[in-house]
């Protein structure tokens, strides 16, 4: 699923770093500058909701989308990155474009940057 997600946001003009887990994601967010992370919540070692922690402690600026495909896995997520957006499990890769394009325009037009 990985290669798909990577390949449909590279068609659409981003740059993608894809990695397969989150442990392995941690040394790319302290190294690079990166404007999303978009990270499935349920993952080995270490989860996509203590990634996204992780990462908006070093970036705060950093969006954060998580995928899933447990709603009560949503609920936890809302808790703890309030600020995150949640795309439910199964979705078109049109979807994700999309959703990922309404992130950047949305916060554009609002002014922040």
């Amino acid at each position: 699923m990985r290669v798909y997600l990577a390949r449909a946001l590279e068609r659409s003009g981003y740059e993608v770093v894809a990695v397969s887990t989150g442990t392995e994601a941690v040394p790319h967010i302290q190294s690079d500058r990166f404007d999303l992370l978009l990270t499935d919540i349920v993952m080995p070692e270490m989860d996509g909701i203590e990634l996204a922690q992780h990462a908006a402690s070093i970036a705060p600026d950093m969006r954060i989308m998580f995928i899933t495909g447990f709603a009560a896995v949503t609920l936890r997520a809302g808790k703890a990155v309030p600020q995150a957006k949640v795309l439910s499990k199964p979705f078109h890769l049109r979807d994700l474009v999309l959703e990922v394009e309404r992130m950047f325009s949305s916060e554009s037009l609002t002014g922040l940057n």
